[in-house]
């Protein structure tokens, strides 16, 4: 073990999406144990959901998955999935923890991730697939997505008809050949001791179904960012291909700060993201659907990042129209839906046929962070994301728990990997000096 580094010592991570494992994995590298919580099926968190990252247009599994299998594979690092803390209390400059594990009911070291529970599953294609936001089915023995890590099936509970009613014929356990299936598992809680504790829960999106003057949820053709993601992605449910109801849309609207910078969703914070992921969208939109034409309403671009700037200007030059005014309503047409919005540079009232309306929302607090922030007495800011010290960006009003990511406010990917580092960073601080 080299100069410097820290020995016998644990931290606890909570989340397991990139904020988290760059944390863990930096922790672990300076010899620390690290256990890993992750309240999902799977750590990767929000980022490999995306199709691509802004502005080098990476691909952002291929990016990701590479660290979500080192976190599994780190002699240092213990993954818990299915799992959050229920209780905490301090010890020294420590804290007691109280893990709640939900049961998997699969014995992942049976578990070969063979598929064929899944294929004999009576459920299969009937429940809603998470991973793609609703867009497609699954299972109730599923692989959150195929890069999952752990690569191990799950069985849901809730859309189990023996778990939940007791009346399936358990095909599933009769196709598994290796008895990996385990009805009788129970959620268990584990207690341990930590040195220092970072949250890196992540965050939520606005819920645009209280935008309704925009239709999401009745009108067809509305989708939100995260949903035309998925949609993108080579993993979504069509493969990539841009089609919504069997057809390939040819007019796309995209309206920036749907639940940002509006005191009326009592948000007033900008999410720091929409405009460079509507940026991306646009260009694959472009890319890929010959002749499109492509609108962007926006109250103003803030591309802050390195070559930000200069993406949202190639944007821009690649045909996107760009509308400083942000649309009032959306409504039905003839076989269209219509964007009624003023151009505030012109003054003109405008309607703009579009096949298609995406939906930039905005970030929020995972709805967990209030619980976590009030067993820990970590305090919140006004929107309910973690307080932290200004000049200490992880660092948070209760001494030895940290926070990075966007449980602290919001952050692209860049920033959140940077503060993934800092948080591990003041770890080792404060652990050292105990």
């Amino acid at each position: 073990m080299g100069e410097g580094q820290v020995q016998e010592k644990h931290v606890l991570v909570v989340g397991g999406g990139i904020g988290g494992i760059t944390a863990a994995l930096e922790l672990a590298s300076c010899g620390v144990g690290v256990t890993m919580l992750e309240g999902g099926p799977s750590i990767g968190g929000r980022m490999i959901q995306l199709d691509k990252t802004f502005p080098t247009l990476d691909c952002s599994s291929c990016t990701l998955t590479p660290k979500m299998v080192e976190v599994a594979l780190h002699p240092r690092i213990d993954l818990v999935t299915l799992a959050k803390p229920v209780a905490a209390k301090r010890r020294g400059k420590g804290f007691s923890v109280s893990i709640q594990k939900k049961p998997r009911f699969v014995d992942m070291k049976k578990c070969t991730a063979c598929g064929a529970c899944s294929e004999a599953c009576i459920m299969k294609g009937r429940l809603s697939d998470e991973f793609n936001v609703g867009l497609s089915k699954r299972a109730a023995i599923y692989m959150p997505f195929a890069q999952a890590v752990p690569q191990k099936y799950l069985l849901d509970g809730e859309g189990c008809l023996f778990v939940s009613r007791g009346k399936c014929k358990k095909a599933c356990v009769e196709a598994c050949e290796t008895g990996a299936i385990d009805f009788d598992e129970e959620e268990e809680t584990i207690e341990s001791y930590y040195d220092a504790i970072v949250l890196a829960p992540g965050f939520d999106l606005y819920d645009a179904t209280e935008k309704k003057e925009y239709g999401y949820g009745s009108l067809e053709g509305v989708m939100t960012g995260i949903e035309f993601e998925r949609i993108c992605s080579v993993t979504g449910p069509t493969g990539g291909e841009i089609v919504i109801s069997g057809k390939t849309p040819k007019r796309f609207y995209f309206i920036q700060c749907v639940g940002s910078r509006d005191r009326q969703t009592g948000a007033r914070f900008c999410s720091r993201v929409c405009c460079m992921y509507t940026a991306k969208h646009a260009t694959i939109v472009r890319d890929r659907v010959k002749d499109a034409e492509i609108y962007v309403s926006y109250i103003d671009v803030r591309a802050y990042g390195k070559n930000y700037e200069e993406f949202y200007k190639n944007t821009q030059a690649g045909g996107t129209y760009y509308i400083r005014g942000i649309p009032g309503e959306i409504t039905k047409g003839d076989n269209c839906l219509v964007v009624r919005v003023e151009d505030m540079l012109s003054g003109e009232l405008r309607e703009i046929e579009a096949d298609l309306v995406v939906l930039a929302t905005g970030v929020r607090p995972r709805k967990d962070t209030a619980e976590l922030c009030d067993l820990l007495r970590v305090d919140r800011d006004e929107y309910g994301f973690i307080r932290t010290d200004p000049i200490a960006p992880s660092r948070t009003s209760a001494e030895g728990v940290f926070a990075c990511g966007m449980a602290s406010g919001p952050k692209d990917v860049p920033d959140t990997v940077a503060s993934g580092g800092e948080a591990a960073s003041r770890c080792l601080e404060y652990i050292g000096g105990q």
